[in-house]
């Protein structure tokens, strides 16, 4: 790590008067609200499955909860895509493909919680629900490691490139 880059954040953390956090055993309690995870993106247990893969493709987003009004039934994922789906199957709703009652957690539930699920459910995607069961949002694999990377972004985001590994500096002007 740059020896200026780290002097540079220890500066701004003085200026700023905030302390460097660490990542441990605390800062994993962390509700998961502090992830920000993004608004669901729903769909009726009738919706074609060809309509759920166009939202997922126009939203950048890897799932899409099947809700019923305000009550879930399920999550159609990626791999519920790759997993359960022939060609022929487009035109039929999602709710013979989705995962049906899948696992939920609050916003105000610990980080660590979401961790565990996916890590020991096999999950990329823990749909948020609040006290009613109302989906409210969506916590990812990828809100967690950015999560993680906040606390060493002089370690992962200044990595150079390896020559060793094939990486080679990107030829595009700009951040």
């Amino acid at each position: 790590m740059p020896e200026h880059i780290e002097e540079y954040l220890i500066a701004l953390e003085e200026r700023e008067g905030t302390p460097r956090r660490t990542l441990n055993s605390l800062t994993i309690r962390e509700p998961i609200r502090l992830l920000n995870p993004r608004s669901p993106v729903c769909v009726p247990p009738d919706a074609a499955l060809r309509d759920a893969i166009g939202m997922m493709r126009e939203h950048h987003i890897g799932c899409v909860l099947v809700v019923d009004g305000d009550r879930l039934l399920g999550i159609l994922t990626e791999r519920d895509l790759l997993l359960k789906v022939e060609i022929a199957d487009l035109a039929k709703p999602i709710a013979e493909f989705m995962t049906p009652a899948p696992e939920t957690l609050q916003l105000d539930d610990p980080i660590v919680w979401a961790l565990n699920r996916m890590s020991v459910g096999g999950y990329r995607h823990v749909p948020l629900v609040d006290r009613e069961g109302k989906p409210v949002g969506i916590v990812s694999v990828k809100d967690i490691v950015h999560y993680i990377v906040a606390f060493f972004p002089n370690e992962v985001l200044t990595l150079p490139p390896d020559p060793e590994r094939g990486d080679v500096w990107s030829e595009r002007d700009g951040a």
